[in-house]
């Protein structure tokens, strides 16, 4: 916006370097440029201001296909005022020379004109193509068939308007169409997420069932080690009892054998003793030969008398006493008397 310096009757202006002002007095050119700074009368001044940076616009408008689908389209333009003194004369930037104020009616029109023209070169791409290539492949196209057609226009060169770039942003049909379109789409990718679900558990069912024979194999395993374990024990058990037995043998063999020398020993030593008692014996008979009867009755008596249990307390009665050396006298002389016969 330029600023203007009020003095009684007269102002000054100075301007801005992205803005190309045309002072004009009395339908003559005085003033043309940019940055510029002047002095002007307010009641004979007519003040014109444009931008010479680059602007962009937003345009969104709608279309309809081959297939009678209407979509939206939205884009970008850039552009510039390539001849500020040209567009001065064909639009309206008109600056009130009194107080500075500015009208937005120039970039208005250059709005409307370059939506209109642009709109006009989209629908005519679009509407010879269906629904599904306007998706796909009209984003390069509509930009191409704007760029090339807003560079061909003889309007904008007359209006002193360049475009320098053009971007679609995006084409979409109607909300219903849309979600209509997707849901191929979305059953694709849904197909492809149950299928890697259903891929993933059969790639585990796969693992689970591997794990299941690598167990069942390893219990086979541990089965025949077993079985041969017990293969070996009870072999390893008869050669045990086997050994077993014939250690026993040996040793009841050596028993018999030692057992039968034993007996023979003992029947040798019992052959021996009764020989040297049988001896023993027969000298003692013969020791006693010719003994007295009554020598012989004492010492009966005397090894009856040390054979005898011990005896605590004996009572003598003249009866027993007499009875007894009755028998004993009596058997005496009876003795005697055989003798003498």
């Amino acid at each position: 916006m330029a600023d203007i310096k009020r003095y009684p009757g007269i102002r000054h202006f100075r301007g801005s370097p992205t803005r190309h002002v045309i002072h004009l007095s009395h339908g003559t050119v005085r003033n043309a440029g940019t940055g510029l700074s002047f002095w002007y009368r307010p009641l004979t001044s007519v003040l014109s201001e444009l931008p010479i940076d680059d602007r962009e616009i937003q345009l969104m408008f709608r279309a309809r296909t081959s297939d009678f689908q209407d979509v939206a389209v939205q884009a970008t333009l850039t552009f510039r005022f390539a001849d500020p003194e040209m567009a001065s004369t064909r639009l309206d930037f008109s600056v009130d020379p009194d107080t500075g104020a500015a009208t937005t009616a120039g970039l208005d029109q250059v709005t409307q004109i370059l939506t209109e023209l642009a709109q006009g070169h989209a629908v005519d791409v679009l509407a010879g193509a269906p629904l599904a290539a306007a998706l796909t492949e009209g984003l390069r196209a509509t930009r191409q068939a704007i760029t090339v057609g807003l560079a061909g226009e003889e309007r904008l060169t007359t209006t002193g308007l360049q475009v320098l770039g053009v971007r679609v942003l995006s084409i979409r049909p109607e909300a219903d169409v849309e979600r209509a379109l997707r849901t191929p789409a979305r059953e694709a990718i849904q197909l492809e997420a149950d299928r890697a679900t259903y891929d993933r558990r059969a790639t585990a069912v796969d693992m689970e069932r591997a794990i299941a024979e690598n167990e069942l194999g390893n219990k086979i395993e541990l089965a025949t080690r077993e079985q041969q374990l017990v293969v070996q024990e009870g072999a390893n058990a008869r050669r045990v009892a086997q050994e077993q037995a014939a250690a026993e043998a040996i040793r009841a063999t050596a028993a018999a054998e030692r057992t039968q020398v034993t007996t023979v020993a003992d029947a040798a030593r019992i052959r021996d003793i009764g020989a040297a008692e049988g001896e023993r014996e027969r000298a003692a008979m013969a020791a006693f030969d010719g003994v007295d009867r009554t020598v012989l009755m004492a010492l009966a008596l005397r090894d009856l008398a040390q054979n005898l249990p011990a005896i605590g307390q004996l009572t003598v009665t003249p009866d027993l006493l007499t009875g007894m050396l009755g028998r004993l006298f009596g058997g005496a002389a009876a003795a005697g008397e055989e003798g003498d016969r």
